[in-house]
């Protein structure tokens, strides 16, 4: 059995991975949404431009983090394995994502936190 090349091995691993980013940053969306309607309407109040930028920064990040599968993902597929590999990477992205999921649900609850009124 002969190793695949690195091009065929890369364009393999964005055909698998890209289109599962859309579910990726649907599901983290979902979450974010959640908290922030569930802390409605006090989620109302706090959405500020410095709000919105961290929930920008937070987003770059996780598709930041997102790119990491590919690293392992390449690392498989050149090894004596592949065929195996490309039948369970499914549960490198369910790992992925339960771990992103639970981060953004934490980051979530602390930005849309009630605010107390110090004055108060």
């Amino acid at each position: 059995m002969e190793t695949p090349g690195y091009r065929e091995v890369a364009s393999d691993a964005i055909r698998y991975w890209e289109i599962r980013r859309i579910f990726y940053n649907l599901a983290l969306s979902v979450i974010v949404l959640g908290h922030f309607f569930a802390a409605w309407p006090g989620s109302k109040e706090i959405f500020l431009v410095d709000i919105l930028l961290s929930l920008f920064l937070l987003a770059v990040l996780a598709n930041i983090a997102y790119c990491a599968a590919y690293i392992v993902d390449i690392f498989a597929q050149m090894t004596g394995y592949r065929e195996v590999w490309r039948n369970f990477r499914w549960v490198l992205f369910a790992i992925g994502l339960l771990f992103a999921a639970i981060l953004t649900h934490f980051f979530s609850t602390v930005i849309f936190a009630p605010r107390v009124d110090p004055r108060s």
